[in-house]
């Protein structure tokens, strides 16, 4: 087996995988879904556990096709063509994952969490 059947293949076992991780993500977030709504949870909380395992998915499908893109056209055939068009589809991609992050999160990536709130203090100890 050749260098470039190789990396082909491994490109293409990634790209496999990704596609793996987007469907079985959203079927065991669909899974999850319906048991919450089955045990009676509310239905917003459940739909947002669902957004949230559903977005995660999708984020690691997208992370792993990219990986496989830039193995197949970096490693196979680095070409200005085949290399502006993988730019283009890991800017469409990395647009996606960020918008998806920002949906999970609630925030921007540069603003900080929202700390919660300080603990109550315990009693006073005196010292004699």
């Amino acid at each position: 087996m050749e260098f470039e059947e190789l990396v082909e293949g491994v490109g293409k076992t990634v790209d496999l995988t990704g596609v793996a991780a987007i469907v079985l993500g959203g079927v065991l977030a669909t899974f999850l879904f319906a048991r919450r709504l089955v045990r009676r949870e509310e239905f917003p909380a459940a739909y947002r556990a669902y957004r949230q395992s559903l977005g995660r998915a999708i984020l690691l499908g997208l992370e792993l096709l990219v990986a496989g893109d830039i193995i197949r056209t970096v490693a196979v055939s680095p070409t200005f063509t085949s290399v502006g068009v993988l730019a283009a589809i890991v800017v469409v991609r990395t647009f996606l994952s960020f918008s998806l992050e920002v949906e999970l999160e609630g925030h921007w990536p540069w603003q900080r969490r929202a700390r919660s709130p300080e603990p109550a203090p315990g009693p006073e100890i005196k010292k004699n």
